[in-house]
């Protein structure tokens, strides 16, 4: 499984404790120092690595399954064609990428709040995806109270 934009590797660790393969990635190396000592502190097996996610085919592998966790929203429209075809480049046919981004649907948004629109647009590129749902979802962060912001949790298919 790939991380994309894994920050301190949470998901990916988590991911990992249940005895996956995973690799994490993100451009920010003191979020991915810390990921890699909360692995050695935890006795889990998990990669991280440094990785710009506009270029992933540098990774030089390809993945079954990508979690996107608070990444895909951070990224403008040029940006999100990059993303998409980055993220086309390490996902072989079946593969499956879970997207998890701000709303733009209800009250106390996030930052750079995604609409259900955009996010299915980004993935309309002549029928190398399939989005197979788009599930409105909370999602934890610094700045929301308890229950989150408003968020969009996408599964979508490399066809």
């Amino acid at each position: 499984m790939l991380d994309a934009g894994c920050g301190t590797g949470e998901n990916a660790l988590l991911v990992a404790s249940l005895g996956l393969p995973v690799l994490g990635v993100d451009v920010a190396e003191t979020a991915l120092a810390t990921a890699r000592k909360k692995a050695a502190e935890r006795g889990i097996t998990a990669e991280f690595a440094a990785a710009d996610a506009l270029a992933l085919e540098l990774l030089d592998r390809t993945f079954a399954t990508v979690l996107d966790c608070g990444l895909f929203h951070t990224f403008d429209h040029d940006e999100r064609v990059r993303y998409v075809a980055s993220l086309a480049s390490v996902m072989d046919d079946g593969a499956l990428l879970y997207v998890l981004c701000f709303s733009d649907e209800g009250t106390d948004i996030g930052p750079h709040p995604v609409s259900r629109a955009e996010l299915r647009a980004a993935f309309d590129s002549g029928g190398a995806w399939d989005v197979t749902a788009i599930e409105p979802e909370r999602v934890e962060t610094r700045f929301h109270g308890a229950n989150g912001a408003p968020a969009w949790l996408a599964t979508i298919k490399r066809v």
